[in-house]
């Protein structure tokens, strides 16, 4: 995530920011500018959803819909008598700003469902209070169970699949992954350079999924995967690989954005020089990302905290890693 400041008066100010704390200036995000902007009435409008999903994001006059860009891509929600799941609700939608805003920043299409009714993306943000919920990926159906964004429920199934890591964002950018699949390893040559590394995506899944569940995984599963979950098929390896790769970028974007700079084994950039997360080489990110990650986790530890980043990059997984980056910037 980028810094933002006030256009008003210079103060710090952050995405999800509705007004200037320091001097009162109304604030929402333009999106199609990709920055946050004083709500100029004559331009702009506050999205329908400002209220139901504490939206921030602007809707331009001359768009016909009330719904921002964020906003539209939910093609189902609980209804408004379930009170209960509103809160979950809004903090899946947060979530979901984030990544359609990091989608942005990497200039990855985004094709709604009203533009393509077959492949389109969208989102269903479903409470499994009366109906059973997966989440999951199918057709550019994004489907999240928002008892997800119940931190003790949340907890309770990190404990029980045994994952370091589990979060609402986490989900939406494992799927997302699923999503840029057929947009990304399309053509030939990329789908027999993916089915090297990861294996043959064309595998019968289900019968996967039931062996995964059957059996844990190797004890060596991470010498050629980032998650335990990953080892389950190759398409899900792709999608927690993706959903790693959004996270790294994120990370360091928000260090860079606030000045945060960490030397480790590898020296740090010289001043002046362009970041990491500005060059076509994924080990420079890397070489960023290894003494950033070590400092937060230490950091968490004199917190008391578990380590924010909780995994191990093996060789392997940095190659994928920089597969998706690859494919990504081309």
């Amino acid at each position: 995530m980028r810094s933002f400041q006030c256009q008003q008066c210079g103060q710090l100010v952050f995405f999800e920011n509705t007004e200037c704390l320091h001097c009162g200036n109304s604030l929402g995000f333009a999106a199609e500018r990709g920055e946050l902007v004083p709500l100029d009435q004559s331009r702009y409008r506050r999205c329908l959803n400002t209220s139901l999903a504490s939206c921030n994001w602007l809707v331009p006059n001359d768009d016909p819909t009330d719904l921002c860009q964020s906003c539209r891509l939910t093609r189902t929600r609980p209804g408004n008598s379930d009170t209960s799941a509103t809160e979950a609700f809004r903090a899946a939608e947060s979530a979901k700003r984030r990544l359609i805003f990091q989608l942005h920043e990497l200039a990855l299409p985004i094709v709604s469902r009203a533009e393509d009714p077959s492949h389109g993306l969208a989102f269903d943000l479903l409470s499994s209070r009366d109906q059973q919920v997966s989440t999951g990926h199918e057709a550019g159906i994004i489907t999240l169970d928002l008892s997800e964004s119940d931190d003790s429920h949340r907890e309770r199934v990190r404990r029980q699949l045994g994952e370091p890591y589990r979060t609402v964002l986490g989900h939406l950018r494992h799927e997302i992954g699923h999503y840029y699949w057929p947009l990304l390893i399309g053509r030939k040559h990329q789908a027999e350079a993916f089915r090297a590394l990861f294996g043959d995506e064309r595998a019968d899944y289900a019968q996967a999924l039931e062996e995964h569940y059957r059996h844990l995984p190797a004890p060596t599963w991470d010498d050629a995967h980032v998650s335990g979950y990953a080892t389950t098929h190759p398409s899900e390896d792709w999608a927690e690989t993706f959903a790693h790769y959004l996270h790294i970028r994120d990370t360091l974007q928000t260090a860079n954005a606030f000045g945060i700079q960490v030397s480790g084994p590898v020296a740090p950039s010289s001043p002046g020089s362009p970041r990491a997360t500005d060059t076509a080489d994924f080990r420079a990110i890397l070489d960023e990302w290894l003494p950033l990650s070590y400092a937060l986790n230490a950091v968490n530890r004199s917190m008391g905290k578990a380590d924010l980043y909780p995994f191990v990059l093996s060789p392997t997984v940095v190659e994928k890693l920089g597969f998706v980056h690859e494919v990504i910037r081309k």
